[in-house]
């Protein structure tokens, strides 16, 4: 029996359309360096209607793909419908990638057109003479165009002319709307192409009851950048559901988020752990971040002590998300369970959380067979969904996928409720006389200390046990201390034979290109001898 409903396509068209007709008040607003500048989605949805009629005009057609290197401001705003709405395909550049790998990204996407914030042309400029395949270079923003050395046009001359009114054709909902690409620190970046279906079900749920619970009332500023995994959804949400997007721009420093939550009364904002310690030690007292109702954090592990703070100070639901790019990037929000007491809720709240609906999980051995969900049993984590990948573009990659099953790399438990907790990478592991020891967990009891900013735990090669924990260690500014202290600190919240031999103290972690610790640069450091390493009775660390 079949029902009676339609095959409605489920394209990002009807978000923009709902949006634009819906809640023709809203407001995007980008941050500028003396205040902000701010467009109803009304006058927004006619911006989009000319870029698209422009883009037609330059020879973009169906499929054909519009690369973005920008902040989050209003013209990437209006590409993100723009494009994936008139048939092309959105591919965000990561701007903090280096030039070979913007080259081979651009090149393998075989984009078509560089729609380009100028405040960023130095970044891309090396990269520009080896991208064949971009016939049209489209410049908007503040910033010196002097050092492209390659022609291009005015963002608002290219549209200047141009009809507000676009034919918006009928598309497949399975099409591709737009592509994001890994970070590349197992090799050449991997291209993730998502569907307008797959875009549109992951806005739905992000914006529901068991997610974000978002509405036209709030206002929204996606510190996490819009060149990464879509800036985890919000653009899309907020313009779904009527909400006011505030875009920082180049201005995404604490001082700056801080100061426009506080005066704009932000109630919904994403960032990265690193983002929210910034904000918290800024000084009290000069900004009141009270208005906030959700602060979304994802990118790496959210310390049990970073989500307390936020909830002690300001009262807000801290929720940490867990994902990948092959997942849109979310795959799973970490609210406590209602029966749980205070310091129970943060222990959930510090876990990856349990999958949203329509995600399925589940943790498989070495042998790829599923373990019991007992909260004990560890194992790599799998996922499948309507929003998660089954290969990447061009690149089957077969001992990534199977079975419609994303085989993520990360490793660690699911217990009878369904919450998720990630123990490592499997690649960062630290595997120490058979068994394993977990660098995420060491690496949040370890910032629980008041002279710790922060730390990334990695292996240490051992004649004895094969490997053991080095701890490299970021001090608060100011601070002494001793690894006898740090390891004295440790004792009793970790299993005694965890506690880290090792430690250095170094000036910050080095990142990869969007935020996370880059453990490999740490590892290839300790290979040649670059890092300072002192066993427990060493000498006191200053900073």
């Amino acid at each position: 029996m079949l029902s009676t409903m339609p095959d409605f396509p489920l394209t990002l068209r009807h978000i923009f359309e709902h949006g634009r007709d819906t809640y023709p008040g809203s407001r995007i607003i980008t941050l500028t360096e003396n205040g902000q500048q701010e467009i109803t989605f009304a006058d927004l949805a006619k911006r989009v209607g000319k870029l698209a009629n422009a883009l037609a005009k330059a020879g973009v057609g169906p499929d054909d793909r519009v690369a973005t290197f920008a902040w989050n401001n209003q013209e990437h705003q209006e590409a993100y419908f723009a494009v994936p709405c008139s048939g092309a395909v959105l591919h965000t550049v990561n701007i903090r990638l280096a030039a070979p790998d913007i080259e081979y990204i651009v090149n393998h996407a075989q984009d078509k057109v560089l729609l380009l914030d100028a405040a960023l042309a130095a970044n891309i400029a090396p990269a520009l003479p080896n991208c064949p395949t971009l016939e049209k270079i489209v410049v908007f923003g503040e910033g010196d165009r002097s050092v492209l050395g390659v022609d291009y046009v005015e963002y608002e001359d290219f549209i200047a002319d141009e009809s507000e009114d676009f034919a918006w054709p009928d598309l497949d909902e399975r099409s591709a709307a737009a592509m994001c690409y890994t970070s590349g620190t197992t090799g050449r970046p991997k291209g993730v192409v998502y569907s307008h279906r797959s875009t549109f079900i992951f806005t739905l749920g992000m914006a529901s009851g068991e997610s974000l619970k978002m509405n036209y009332q709030d206002r929204v500023l996606p510190i996490v950048p819009m060149f990464h995994g879509n800036a985890w959804g919000l653009p899309y949400i907020c313009w779904m559901v009527g909400a006011d997007l505030y875009l920082p721009g180049v201005y995404a420093h604490a001082p700056r988020i801080a100061r426009v939550i506080t005066d704009e009364k932000i109630t919904v904002a994403g960032a990265v752990p690193t983002v929210w310690w910034d904000v918290l030690h800024l000084p009290e007292g000069n900004y009141d971040l009270g208005s906030l109702r959700m602060i979304l954090c994802g990118g790496s592990a959210s310390p049990r002590s970073l989500i307390e703070a936020y909830q002690k100070r300001y009262g807000a639901t801290f929720a940490a998300g867990w994902g990948l790019t092959e997942t849109h990037p979310i795959a799973s929000l970490a609210f406590p369970p209602r029966d749980a007491t205070p310091d129970e809720a943060l222990d959930y709240q510090a876990t990856a959380g349990q999958v949203l609906a329509g995600v399925e999980v589940r943790i498989v051995d070495t042998d790829g067979v599923p373990v019991p969900r007992d909260g004990e049993s560890v194992g790599e984590i799998e996922v499948r969904g309507p929003w998660v990948t089954t290969s990447y573009y061009l690149d089957p990659a077969e001992d990534k996928f199977h079975d419609g099953w994303l085989r993520t790399g990360d490793v660690g438990t699911i217990d009878e409720r369904g919450y998720l907790r990630i123990t490592d990478r499997a690649k960062d592991v630290v595997k120490s006389g058979g068994e394993w020891i977990s660098s995420l967990e060491l690496e949040s009891a370890l910032t629980q200390h008041p002279d710790v900013k922060e730390v990334a735990v990695i292996a240490s090669p051992d004649t004895r046990w094969g490997e053991r924990p080095l701890a490299c260690v970021v001090l608060r500014e100011g601070s002494t201390v001793t690894p006898d202290e740090l390891r004295t600190f440790l004792t009793g919240k970790v299993a005694k034979w965890w506690l880290p031999d090792l430690w250095t103290f170094i000036e910050n972690v080095p990142r990869t290109g969007v935020g996370k610790y880059d453990k490999k640069l740490l590892r290839d450091q300790l290979a040649q001898g670059g890092l300072a390493v002192a066993s427990t009775g060493g000498q006191a660390a200053t900073k």
